[in-house]
């Protein structure tokens, strides 16, 4: 009596599963076509957008850009059948069809962006990146704050310049703003032209932008002291590379509970201390090389277990490195260039750090050369090393020997090289 109950059962297996899935098609699909379409002011200001700008290959930042706006077109040219919530680059919310994101980075656009441009009519914008594009040296408009509900905002390689207007420190839910790498090199003079944060001035910027968590200013000319209360925010990222900054670093920075990368290089006239590092410390990027950093590199400085990338190069800091740089097991770029340390780096330093495939030793003032060159050995044993630079070091001819033995792709040794027995005859 049991047999025929079998089948019976997997035929009501398959009927569940099929019924199911039958349902779940139907349910996609009445929702897909119960979504709204984009609002008609919104797709005509998607459109003028569009008209306003030259599009080409040859105003491509690199080989794998495309012209994302071309996509932008009238189905049959019936505007009313046309919803630009399914274009390229546009998202638009679900339940009321308004653009919320737009992300026309790396989309070949060439020409100027104003206030009248219509970009600015999309009031319901969260997210904008017009990133690697091209905009003539514009300046950036006051309409900016316009879109007063963006979270986050990328002008990055933007080719924009002029002074950051007022109003961009009206978008009060920024969580994210990018505006680095804009200066431009004009002719005739070969003048460059900067994007700039004076009047207002980074100090305006964090005390009216309380919700930021990324800061990238780099190559931003801001030419001021970094104020203290940057240390209020809940950063995650600061990058304000190459802009000019004075003064002394506020070190509450350095601690913050949820900053995993800082980047301060090129910044001559921007000095200050390490602080001691906790072991709870997320910091994955540290970038101060060519600041005006100053003091000991503090032992502590092992404890940043999760760290990737360091650049302490061109600084003024004194003494020996650390032994503790040992236990920066993820290490992966190592960037001493220029760094007047004393002592040698040894194998019982650097010798666990496995990962690496950037090092960078240059212009270290002789701080490798000598009889034992042990002190190099462990690089041949670096497995991982694609890149070494030693320009001007005089190393002996053995320790050479042993680091091209390691096949890194590209080995910078451009001072000369004096063999042990020569050194002994001087």
């Amino acid at each position: 009596m049991m047999g025929p109950s079998v089948p019976c059962f997997f035929s009501f297996v398959r009927f569940v599963f099929w019924f199911s899935f039958i349902h779940l098609a139907v349910a996609n699909h009445f929702a897909s076509s119960m979504r709204p379409l984009c609002h008609d002011d919104e797709r005509s200001a998607l459109l003028q957008f569009k008209q306003s700008f030259y599009t080409d290959k040859y105003t491509c930042f690199n080989l794998l850009d495309y012209p994302k706006v071309e996509s932008w077109k009238l189905e049959g040219g019936n505007s009313s059948s046309a919803d630009c919530c399914s274009w390229d680059g546009v998202k638009c919310d679900e339940e009321t069809g308004h653009v919320i994101k737009l992300d026309l980075s790396s989309s070949c656009l060439f020409g100027s962006i104003n206030s009248t441009t219509t970009l600015f009519q999309l009031v319901h914008l969260q997210w904008l990146s017009l990133a690697y594009n091209i905009f003539n040296i514009s300046e950036i408009p006051a309409a900016i704050n316009n879109l007063s509900r963006l979270s986050h905002l990328n002008l990055s390689f933007s080719f924009i310049s002029g002074q950051i207007p007022p109003q961009l420190l009206d978008l009060r839910n920024l969580v994210s703003l990018d505006l680095s790498y804009n200066s431009v090199i004009q002719d005739p003079g070969n003048q460059k032209s900067y994007l700039e944060l004076r009047e207002p001035s980074l100090q305006n910027l964090v005390e009216k932008l309380t919700k930021l968590k990324v800061l990238n200013l780099d190559n931003v000319l801001i030419s001021s002291p970094i104020p203290h209360m940057l240390a209020n925010l809940s950063l995650t990222y600061l990058s304000l590379q190459d802009c000019g900054l004075q003064g002394e670093f506020p070190t509450k920075i350095f601690q913050l509970p949820n900053l995993s990368v800082l980047q301060l290089s090129h910044n001559s006239n921007l000095t200050g201390y390490l602080p001691e590092f906790e072991k709870t410390s997320p910091l994955i990027v540290l970038a101060i090389g060519g600041c005006g950093f100053s003091g000991t590199i503090p032992s502590s400085l092992g404890n940043l277990t999760k760290l990737v990338s360091l650049d302490v190069s061109f600084s003024s800091f004194l003494g020996e490195l650390p032994i503790s740089i040992g236990n920066l097991a993820s290490l992966k770029e190592l960037i001493l260039e220029g760094y007047n340390f004393s002592g040698q780096i040894s194998s019982s330093i650097l010798g666990n750090l496995t990962q690496l495939d950037y090092l960078d030793l240059s212009h270290s003032h002789n701080k490798f050369s000598g009889q034992n060159s042990s002190s190099l050995s462990w690089i041949a044993k670096n497995t991982k090393l694609k890149i070494l630079n030693l320009s001007d070091l005089n190393l002996v001819a053995l320790a050479v020997d042993q680091i091209i033995m390691n096949p890194a792709p590209f080995l910078s040794q451009s001072a000369p090289v004096s063999s042990p027995m020569s050194q002994s005859t001087n």
